[in-house]
């Protein structure tokens, strides 16, 4: 892999892992154009996972060390036997909300990973997966005002979400895109749904991380590739920034309709492509 295309398969990652695009769905068909193995570039795909996880603790590091402090307090007074105290501290809360939404995200996960997997090797079902993000982005826009916060967010607010994220593990189908539907479904205000559904990529993305870490040890590292890695791990994770930014505009000023013509048109080219190209 030359320095040049970890450049562009870094900001590929960068910008969709975090724009309603599904960033695992424009890999795949690059990598397909491309010619490119999944085993080839497992380590790559990994380490570009650690640079969009390197965006969201740039952007979010208030959140979360008080995430870490707030669990070390949570642990003391379930000790103490003061309970979990939620509707006192917020900051707890959040962080109870987003265990219960990552869930039904494992659960989804470990039960229907291998189904999962088994699209990828048709590029017609990753066309199916944009068109199933751009309706969901249609749809996102034309949910009226909502008024929850974490103050009166529910558990079945945060499995709605985790569900979501869930169904995200399908080609194409965007993770930013389908928890903030699930956010916004419930009822959660537009700042707090897509600041909620950053904060809930974390466990999701780190474990993806360790699972696909673990194949790229086992399959050998070439020392050759490291320089690539790192050059596009680094640009992952500045160009995730950027996305992140963006989105959080994007989410307040209604726009999400534009990414819904986009990835609506992609998903018919591409499933043109598949059915027509052998």
């Amino acid at each position: 892999m030359s320095y040049l295309q970890a450049v562009f398969l870094g900001l590929v990652q960068g910008l969709t892992e975090f724009l309603p695009v599904s960033s695992s769905g424009h890999l795949a068909i690059l990598q397909h154009f491309f010619g490119v193995k999944t085993d080839e570039v497992l380590l790559f795909t990994v380490m570009l996972h650690v640079g969009t996880l390197v965006s969201i603790f740039i952007m979010y590091h208030k959140d979360i060390w008080e995430l870490i402090v707030e669990l070390g307090l949570t642990i003391k007074d379930i000790c103490t036997g003061k309970g979990l105290r939620l509707s006192e501290r917020p900051v707890r809360k959040l962080g109870v909300m987003m265990i219960t939404a990552t869930i039904p995200t494992a659960v989804i996960g470990f039960a229907f990973n291998d189904f999962f997997e088994s699209l990828y090797s048709r590029i017609l079902f990753i066309g199916i997966g944009f068109l199933i993000t751009g309706t969901e982005m249609y749809l996102a826009e034309k949910i009226g005002s909502n008024s929850r916060d974490i103050d009166t967010m529910t558990f079945g607010n945060a499995l709605l979400v985790g569900v979501m994220q869930g169904i995200a593990i399908y080609p194409g189908v965007s993770r930013s895109g389908s928890t903030l539907v699930g956010g916004l479904a419930g009822g959660l205000k537009r700042d707090f749904a897509i600041r909620f559904a950053f904060l809930i990529s974390i466990p999701s993305i780190f474990g993806s991380a360790l699972l696909e870490g673990k194949d790229a040890l086992e399959s050998g590292i070439d020392p050759a590739v490291l320089g690539p890695v790192a050059v596009g791990m680094l640009v992952a994770a500045v160009s995730g920034v950027l996305a992140i930014k963006a989105m959080i505009k994007i989410v307040s000023d209604k726009k999400l309709k534009y990414f819904s013509y986009y990835v609506w048109a992609l998903g018919a080219a591409v499933i043109i492509y598949s059915i027509t190209v052998r």
